[in-house]
């Protein structure tokens, strides 16, 4: 019987640890190209960086890319008021208020949404607002088409960060006859912010990283954006990225790469402010 148990020991061991290396091959092969990636890309602009190409704009097929910082950011910010304005509202009616058969299609739509390509997103905004519409290569179109492909990965996140609220919240703040409203402020929202935030910010990397999108609706500009919504085409970072690397002259590609170089740190940025948001919640929540 002792031989036996040593033979099913030894066999678990054996299980396991082909089960971890599975594990770790597979996650090897997630991060290895993700790695090669990243050092390829950052040993190919560092050596060319200058300080030159975050104060100076565009210029043919050189210069700087001081125009396409300030519109990547604008485009951004543009985001994170309509997209995610929309789709956190989206999510609280989902979670708390919607149930049914309005539920189910809302939940469906957005689902839909996320998997429809974002070039297809970028020809539908071409069509119904550059052309349709009349907007032109524009700030707005360009946030417009943005937002729609944000919203079904900020509706996920908020809905699922309400659901990790411990039912026992709203059922105390019920009790206890607080309003609706009340509880959903000050009690549900507040748990809720960590997982919200990091879905607002998910999305807006995933933002930054659009190009189709932005080719058939935002153009490009080597000038700043001044504000104006519609008929003024704006600059951003993956325009050169997509454009500058084929070009012959080593000017254009060196752009190229500064800006791949540029747009890593935007989203090492914005992944280092959703950590430091969920710290700073959970800090807050245990005092």
């Amino acid at each position: 019987m002792s031989g036996r148990r040593r033979w099913v020991a030894a066999r678990r061991k054996a299980v396991n640890t082909l089960f971890l290396a599975t594990c770790f091959g597979c996650l090897a092969v997630v991060i290895g190209p993700t790695l090669w990636m990243l050092i390829g890309v950052v040993s190919r602009a560092l050596p060319v960086f200058h300080w030159s190409v975050v104060v100076q704009n565009t210029q043919g097929n050189g210069g700087g890319l001081r125009n396409a910082i300030i519109g990547t950011a604008v485009l951004g910010l543009g985001v994170m008021l309509v997209g995610g304005t929309v789709s956190v509202l989206t999510g609280i009616y989902l979670s708390e208020f919607a149930t049914g058969r309005t539920q189910s299609i809302l939940r469906g739509a957005y689902e839909v949404l996320a998997g429809i390509p974002s070039i297809v997103l970028g020809y539908v905004g071409y069509v119904a607002l550059v052309v349709y519409f009349h907007w032109g290569f524009s700030l707005a179109a360009g946030v417009l088409v943005l937002s729609v492909l944000s919203i079904p990965y900020i509706t996920k996140a908020t809905e699922s960060a309400l659901h990790q609220v411990p039912t026992s919240y709203r059922e105390g703040a019920e009790a206890l006859g607080l309003p609706v409203g009340w509880t959903l402020r000050r009690i549900v929202l507040k748990s809720a912010m960590p997982g919200i935030v990091t879905g607002l910010l998910v999305a807006l990397a995933l933002a930054f990283g659009e190009t189709a999108p932005l080719l058939y609706t935002a153009g490009w500009s080597q000038s700043p954006p001044t504000g104006q919504l519609f008929g003024e085409p704006v600059g951003y970072l993956t325009y050169p990225i997509w454009t500058f690397y084929d070009l012959p002259s080593k000017t254009a590609q060196d752009l190229s790469y500064d800006a791949a170089f540029l747009l890593i740190i935007f989203v090492l940025l914005l992944i280092i402010l959703g950590r430091l948001v969920t710290w700073f919640s959970r800090r807050h929540a245990e005092t």
